[in-house]
């Protein structure tokens, strides 16, 4: 399993900050409130352990919306909130007291909206940074288990998952959840490779 030195760990943070910056400020627009995002760690965890982190042994379910992304490396990501966080964005986004019915109803289009802002952000950075470019599918909206979320998008169970920790900071609230990547080797190993090549071109690898 690869692991992550302080340096690339501290690109990768500075990669994904700029990212949420602007998806920050478009959230902003979205929920008519200012919208601080801040990623507080990356890590490259196993994909057991990536669904321990994800609450694999709790009975709340997560809510995820994911995308495939394609181009200098491979990687599926998914953003994941548990579930009543999920729920308090979209009353957000609405701006409108709803019940808890017809919030489910419009949860799925309401969370694929904000999935695809964080998540087209998050990797429209890292492709800047590292000189990449990246491809992104149609978000797509799931709602269970974390093992249930993560198996379809893992090839095998020995992927990689890379977890950012993010926080999500409103007005008067505090949402935290997780931005996840799936990698296989071979894209684990190309994504190491522009990190390590960036910090040569800045002669402090």
């Amino acid at each position: 399993m690869h692991k992550l030195t302080e340096l690339q760990q501290d690109a990768l943070i500075e990669a994904f900050n700029i990212g949420i910056g602007q998806a920050a400020a478009n959230l902003s627009v979205i929920v008519r409130e200012p919208v601080r995002l801040s990623v507080l760690s990356v890590q490259i965890v196993p994909f057991q352990e990536a669904c321990q982190q994800l609450g694999d042994n709790s009975a709340e379910r997560i809510c995820a919306v994911s995308q495939r992304f394609s181009g200098s490396f491979e990687a599926t990501g998914l953003l994941i909130f548990p579930e009543h966080q999920s729920l308090e964005l979209v009353r957000l986004m609405l701006n409108e007291s709803l019940s808890l019915q017809e919030l489910t109803d419009l949860e799925q289009d309401a969370m694929s909206e904000i999935g695809n802002i964080l998540l087209n952000a998050c990797t429209s950075a890292v492709a800047r940074f590292f000189s990449s470019c990246l491809i992104s599918s149609l978000p797509h909206y799931s709602l269970g288990s974390p093992q249930d979320i993560l198996q379809p998008h893992a090839r095998e169970t020995r992927d990689a998952v890379m977890l950012l920790h993010i926080d999500l900071l409103l007005e008067a609230r505090q949402l935290r959840g997780m931005i996840a990547f799936l990698l296989n080797g071979v894209a684990m190993e190309q994504l190491l490779g522009q990190i390590s090549q960036f910090l040569t071109r800045l002669d402090i690898s």
